[in-house]
């Protein structure tokens, strides 16, 4: 099979089409034939050295496609069938894929679609999850507007919460349409909130990681309700929890977000697609931070 590599770290210069084994399920597992896969920052992380220091290496975390071969003991999936989720090995940017957690694509979404979700909506979830946001509590998240964040407007708001997001100002009327209150991002945001909200807000969730964490916790009133997903340093200096994928990930997400999208309660973020064979060029365009959405590989 034909797969994305890199047998250097470095730039997305350092990224190859090479020919690859097929790889096989093993128990519990399934192989599809990969129709779209995900570009996420993971990846662009990975390929710069900043994960696993093994040589060379594959990329990818998140697929869609049809299931072409089943391993021992799946019982959930059949020949042919749709499916998206995770490639636990990160090798999903290639024209097959095993995957370990995975669900039906739901009939509106096409691969690309579909293979726009899973690290954005377990992401979301399992932050959310953490901090037990609920019906109503008042959620605000910074960082509102990107695949992750818009992901984490949704099910917030569809578990019954009401939410208030920060983004440009470019962005405020899209998260009204998805269920948020905007506010810009910067410096008086606390008051900005306030305005809103004149008690605070019961928990947050830290996106962007753009150094917020001080006002997010001075908003909800304690680090123990605050979240973030992209603020290591800020996390440890705060008191905050950071939430990672290897403490548990929220893989009923992706069975879990079919009943929104099918209601209409789950707007989908916008695609930009590439071609496998120009991984390089979706790499460059990722790490620009164009526009706001997903990036995702098409796969003959």
């Amino acid at each position: 099979m034909k797969a994305a590599r890199f047998s250097r770290f470095g730039g997305p210069e350092v990224l190859e089409i090479a020919d690859l084994p097929d790889p096989h399920p093993g128990p519990g597992q399934i192989r599809i034939a990969v129709r779209a896969a995900g570009v996420s920052a993971s990846d662009w992380k990975k390929r710069s050295g900043l994960m696993d220091p093994d040589l060379p290496q594959t990329i990818g975390y998140e697929a869609a496609g049809v299931v072409d071969e089943i391993g021992v003991g799946v019982d959930n999936a059949n020949h042919g069938d749709r499916v998206y989720g995770f490639s636990d090995d990160g090798a999903s940017q290639a024209e097959l894929a095993v995957l370990s957690h995975y669900a039906p694509i739901p009939s509106s979404l096409d691969f690309a679609g579909a293979a726009a979700l899973p690290a954005a909506v377990e992401t979301a979830t399992r932050a959310l999850d953490q901090l037990g946001a609920g019906d109503g509590s008042t959620v605000l998240i910074s960082g509102a507007s990107g695949s992750v964040g818009s992901a984490a407007v949704q099910l917030a708001a569809a578990r019954g919460a009401c939410v208030i997001g920060t983004a440009s100002p470019a962005s405020h009327e899209y998260l009204r349409s998805i269920g948020a209150e905007p506010v810009a991002y910067g410096d008086g945001l606390v008051e900005r909130v306030r305005a809103i909200s004149p008690t605070g807000v019961d928990l947050a969730l830290d996106v962007a990681g753009s150094g917020v964490l001080p006002e997010l916790v001075e908003l909800t009133g304690g680090a123990d309700h605050v979240v973030t997903i992209a603020d290591f340093a800020g996390a440890q200096e705060h008191g905050v929890r950071f939430s990672r994928g290897d403490s548990g990930r929220a893989h009923h997400a992706l069975a879990g977000i079919a009943d929104l999208i099918a209601s209409g309660r789950f707007d989908l973020p916008p695609v930009q697609t590439f071609p496998l064979t120009e991984v390089a060029e979706a790499h460059r365009f990722g790490e620009k931070g164009h526009g706001r959405g997903k990036i995702v590989l098409l796969v003959d």
